[in-house]
């Protein structure tokens, strides 16, 4: 992690620490001079240098700096991921991870909020809102998967997992990735974006490539829009491997998802101009991404698997979605 020329993350993190240092200084001195302005006004023989509105203002001015300091505080830079039920967004993020760190398969997996970050510990554990008692991270399915049922979780519900950075560079530049229950499983939008997305970074929307942008994902978006201005959105259109199956057809599909996503980016919501929009939209399998890295991670060829006709492409596209979040976060 030094090298001459950091990754983009590793530098949003030196610029963090560099601002609060800025910020400690600054609330010291406020508190300084907020102290001897306070003397000052109480004092008879300075009563008519300083007067009691100097005083207020000046502790005005040190509730305000450490109210910025403690955002700043918050080391991490977090990306949350949306999208309807059974998407993928589980698999996206354990294809960043490069391992199966959360639940993911047919059906309706995710059934509460996953966090994942950076441990220095060599073992993987977990915490959930009800206790802070760590747990072997094994057991994210019995609380997550939504085949369990646990009565203890649900969709309003958060377990933290904490994997260690050896096992994982993403992780060591202080990152936080948030999965998310499917957008079309509950009406508690208002309390989901509230409670989990207004300290979020990043927000991905993760289609599937089969199907259309949906309404619900859209909605979803224009909630979160209404409380964070231009919101950093970027739409990964997973199971693009589907699309070799039909290859006459891949690259009016292609366009069609392309052209209704730059209309909701740039026009619905107005996140970014025409020119960025497309920047923004990605094509990817996750699933082939995850099975490769393991693969490769067991020292296998990338492409031991059942990997389907232009893989390396999809797997570039996932590649630049990866630098592309990172590059405009640092730009941020």
């Amino acid at each position: 992690m030094d090298d001459v020329d950091p990754s983009p993350l590793r530098r949003f993190v030196i610029a963090k620490r560099s601002i609060t240092s800025i910020f400690d200084q600054l609330l010291d001195f406020v508190k300084d001079g907020s102290a001897f302005v306070d003397e000052a006004w109480r004092s008879e023989d300075l009563a008519q240098v300083v007067v009691e509105e100097q005083s207020l203002e000046l502790q005005s001015c040190f509730t305000k700096l450490s109210t910025i300091r403690e955002v700043l505080l918050r080391r991490h830079m977090k990306v949350a991921f949306f999208g309807r039920t059974s998407n993928g967004k589980s698999t996206v993020i354990n294809a960043m991870l490069r391992d199966r760190v959360l639940p993911s398969g047919i059906g309706h997996t995710t059934n509460c909020f996953l966090s994942v970050e950076g441990t220095d510990g060599d073992e993987a554990f977990l915490t959930t809102e009800a206790s802070a008692d760590r747990s072997s991270v094994s057991t994210v399915n019995q609380l997550a998967h939504a085949l369990h049922m646990d009565p203890t979780l649900d969709s309003g519900s958060l377990v933290k997992v904490f994997w260690p950075k050896s096992r994982c560079a993403l992780l060591r530049d202080d990152l936080v990735l948030m999965d998310s229950p499917g957008t079309d499983v509950t009406l508690e939008l208002d309390t989901w974006i509230d409670k989990f997305c207004l300290d979020a970074d990043v927000f991905v929307l993760v289609g599937n490539a089969e199907s259309t942008l949906m309404n619900t994902e859209k909605l979803f978006f224009h909630k979160v829009s209404e409380r964070i201005s231009k919101p950093n959105i970027f739409i990964l259109h997973n199971r693009w491997d589907a699309s070799v199956t039909e290859p006459e057809y891949i690259e009016e599909v292609r366009k069609q998802h392309l052209d209704r996503c730059i209309t909701f980016l740039a026009e619905e919501l107005k996140v970014v101009g025409l020119d960025e929009a497309e920047g923004r939209i990605f094509f990817v399998s996750a699933k082939e991404v995850l099975s490769s890295r393991m693969q490769q991670a067991q020292g296998m060829p990338e492409t031991g698997g059942a990997l389907a006709e232009g893989f390396h492409e999809r797997l570039r596209e996932f590649q630049r979605f990866e630098r592309t979040f990172e590059v405009q976060k640092d730009k941020k």
